[in-house]
Formats: C-alpha cells, sequence, structure tokens
C-alpha cells in the first residue's frame, strides 16, 4: 500500500464550500460526489477509509472553530480522531458518519447567525464606518474587530447584506464623499484621500461607476443646483 500522499485525497474545498453556504438538503448529494471523485465506494481498504475520514473530519473541525464551537464541543459529539474508527468498518458506516457531521456542522452555522450573526455584524459595520477612511482596512481587521474568521465574516456580509465585504466598504466610502463633495470645498484629490482613496484617479472611476458622474461633476451639479439632495 502506498503512502498517505500517495493516496487519492478528497475534494475539501467542496466540503468547506457546503459549510459556508450550502443547506442540510445538499448535505449527501456533496458528499455522495466528493467520495465518488476519488472513486471511494470501490475501495475497500481500511486505511483509506480512515485517510479519507480524517480530511474530511479535519476540514468540519476547522470550519466549526472558525464559527465559535470549541474543538471540545466537536469532540464530544463526534469523538476524537483516535476515536473514530469503530464508525469506519464499512463505507456505508463512513458515509454516515461523515453526514452526521456535515449536518451538525450547518446546524451549528444557522445557530451562530440567528444568535450572533446580527451582533456581529453590527460591530463590524461599525468599526467600517469609522475606518473607512483607513487605506489599509481589509477583511480580515474588520473580522478581528468583530471577532470572526474572515472567511466567516464574509460569508456572513453575503447573507445578511446582499453585498460582499468590498462592495459594502467602496459604498460607504463613496457615500462618505459625496457628503464631503457636497458640503465642503474639499479638491477631488483631497476627498479621494479622505475616504480612503489614494489614487485620486482611480477613486474617480470608481465613483462614477456607482453614480454616474464623476466626482468633479457631482460637486458642480450640487453647489449649482443647491436643492439637489446627496444620497
Amino acid at each position: 500500500m502506498g503512502t498517505y500522499t500517495d493516496i487519492i485525497r478528497p475534494d475539501t474545498d467542496k466540503i468547506v464550500d457546503l459549510l459556508r453556504s450550502g443547506s442540510t438538503a445538499q448535505c449527501r448529494e456533496v458528499l455522495d460526489s466528493v467520495l465518488d471523485g476519488i472513486g471511494f465506494r470501490e475501495m475497500n481498504s481500511f486505511m483509506i477509509r480512515l485517510y479519507t475520514c480524517m480530511d474530511i473530519y479535519v476540514a468540519a473541525k476547522s470550519f466549526s472553530r472558525e464559527i465559535g464551537v470549541s474543538d471540545e464541543r466537536f469532540a464530544s459529539r463526534f469523538g476524537t480522531v483516535e476515536e473514530i474508527e469503530p464508525k469506519l468498518s464499512s463505507a456505508e458506516d463512513m458515509s454516515d458518519f461523515l453526514y452526521d457531521i456535515l449536518l451538525q456542522c450547518i446546524e451549528w452555522r444557522a445557530d451562530c447567525v440567528r444568535g450572533n450573526g446580527s451582533g456581529a455584524m453590527k460591530a463590524a459595520i461599525d468599526y467600517i464606518d469609522g475606518n473607512y477612511m483607513n487605506c489599509d482596512i481589509s477583511l480580515s481587521t474588520v473580522a478581528d474587530a468583530a471577532g470572526l474568521s474572515p472567511s466567516y465574516l464574509s460569508m456572513l456580509f453575503k447573507k445578511e447584506t446582499g453585498q460582499n465585504f468590498s462592495e459594502h466598504l467602496t459604498n460607504v466610502r463613496i457615500h462618505k464623499a459625496k457628503e464631503l463633495l457636497g458640503c465642503t470645498s474639499k479638491m477631488v484629490y483631497e476627498v479621494a484621500y479622505d475616504v480612503g482613496f489614494r489614487d485620486y484617479r482611480y477613486f474617480s472611476q470608481i465613483f462614477k461607476k456607482c453614480t454616474g458622474m464623476t466626482p468633479r461633476g457631482f460637486q458642480y451639479s450640487v453647489n449649482v443646483c443647491p436643492e439637489k439632495k446627496i444620497s
């Protein structure tokens, strides 16, 4: 028999994608797809079952840790790596064991969103509102402030706002830029810098993409026609 690295490995990226954004109804289909992808059901080796199970088990455990499920809680529900061998007596037994793990992880994710998602999102949005002008603000820095992993915050942003992190940050910056252009006499390059852009030409491109007007054109229209509202 080959070494661990010689064995065809399951596509754990598919598993993680399922855990982050999939539903319980998709669990069996995705799991079967991953296992079929390595011809698992035609392999009778216990060691291959063990290696395959460990890969998916570790991926699920890492995801659970990201959403606040402790290693102890995970192990109490599914056993430690050293304790999973009895669950691998056949391919069907192993598949059922992994299916149970995936279902539980998605349920934990749903509980996290219901219980902590709103608070975490508020913390993230508050941090962005207070730091949008910093050019080095990133998904990672906001996630640290909200007490979440970057990958989980990214998923939460999309779920709660319909936007990804970058889209939300850009919208905040452009809204602030419109306020400055309409209420101050600052030059476009000054406004760009004040809202977190270090390249005012790039700022102008993004501003026009979002508003349909150049920053200078917007500033002129507001100053000439003060009855226009800044929105």
